[in-house]
């Protein structure tokens, strides 16, 4: 070492002989380390054919997508006066040019999750950018599984349709070509979004969704009016042993859709717990902790936009004794693996890529 180096090293603090020691024989190893890593990227040069992975987005874009924190009464009745909000939107570009197809993704309770990851890497891999929305960190929670009161459910339906308010404007996006997607709460949020009273009172957009994929929603609330939906395909993805959102409300209203002529399909998976398409989700299911489910409730909208219970024929509330706790929840690959191929040949062919 020289004495330049030893002199440096002093007027930086350095004179005590052991520090100095120390300190030199760190820059060894990093000298070294220097030297090998040198070495090994000149040795070991990337590969030539190296191609970028198609289910790498070519930009990302935030956006805040201002909002309400409304109560469903507030949202049922088509009252503004509510609590101002944003929430974030993350436009995730598919490799392309020119306008490209969209897919929203509406994430449940928990927030977005595994399961969401798992789809924005499958459409952006076809082509088609994503659009992910972030219902609750800009409320300020991490998640309402454990307290679902705290935020109406038709909150996501609102967060939804302004989104659709940037992706109908973005010159990147072909708005005739924009899906549906959500998950559990934002499940819910999807199908119901398809609703035109819902559409005629909050959607501002000018646009609908080219069709709706909706994965395990809760089906046992009865709005008024509800059987009037987009004309554009509903496809729902459910589970037979799902006991946080049976499916046995979905079939009812499955039914009652298809008796008013609307394009929809439910797909049930005999062995498909809640939360069934999540890769990171436990396999085999396990029970939640605290999460509330109202799989036992039936609710039901009156003429003054309040959704009652139709059991006390009160309004309804978590605190009812027909609310559950601690449903299961966790990944089956074989029911992921036949709803990937049936949403991806469904969304081809109704966002154009096909």
């Amino acid at each position: 070492m020289s004495e330049n180096w030893i002199q440096a090293m002093k007027s930086s603090g350095i004179s005590r002989e052991d520090d100095m020691g120390l300190y030199l024989r760190i820059a060894g190893i990093a000298f070294a380390v220097t030297i090998w890593v040198g070495g090994a990227s000149a040795q070991e040069a990337a590969p030539k054919d190296l191609a970028a992975p198609k289910d790498l987005a070519a930009r990302v874009e935030l956006y805040a997508v201002p909002t309400l924190t409304l109560s469903d009464s507030q949202f049922l009745s088509g009252d503004p006066n509510a609590q101002a909000a944003v929430v974030t939107g993350e436009l995730s570009i598919a490799q392309g040019s020119g306008r490209l197809p969209v897919a929203v993704l509406m994430h449940g309770s928990g927030g977005i999750g595994g399961n969401v990851q798992y789809w924005k890497r499958l459409f952006n891999a076809e082509g088609i950018s994503t659009f992910v929305i972030d219902g609750v960190t800009g409320r300020g929670f991490t998640g309402v599984g454990d307290k679902q009161a705290s935020l109406g459910r038709l909150n996501f339906i609102l967060d939804i349709y302004r989104s659709l308010e940037i992706l109908g404007k973005h010159p990147r996006v072909d708005p005739s070509k924009v899906v549906m997607v959500g998950f559990s709460r934002g499940g819910q949020a999807a199908l119901y979004s398809s609703v035109e009273r819902f559409q005629k009172l909050w959607n501002k957009s000018g646009l609908d969704f080219a069709s709706y994929v909706v994965f395990y929603p809760d089906c046992g609330t009865t709005y008024r009016d509800d059987d009037k939906v987009s004309r554009k395909p509903i496809r729902i993805f459910h589970g037979s042993p799902d006991n946080y959102n049976p499916v046995s409300p979905c079939k009812a209203y499955v039914a009652r859709l298809k008796q008013a002529g609307a394009d929809v399909q439910l797909t049930e998976y005999p062995n498909a717990e809640h939360g069934f398409d999540n890769p990171l989700g436990a396999n085999p299911p396990v029970p939640t902790k605290a999460d509330q489910s109202v799989r036992a409730c039936k609710i039901r909208e009156n003429e003054s936009a309040i959704l009652l219970n139709e059991a006390t024929q009160k309004p309804f509330a978590y605190t009812d004794d027909c609310v559950s706790i601690g449903p299961t929840v966790g990944f089956n690959p074989e029911a992921t693996k036949a709803a990937t191929a049936a949403v991806l040949e469904f969304v081809r062919s109704t966002a154009g890529t096909k």
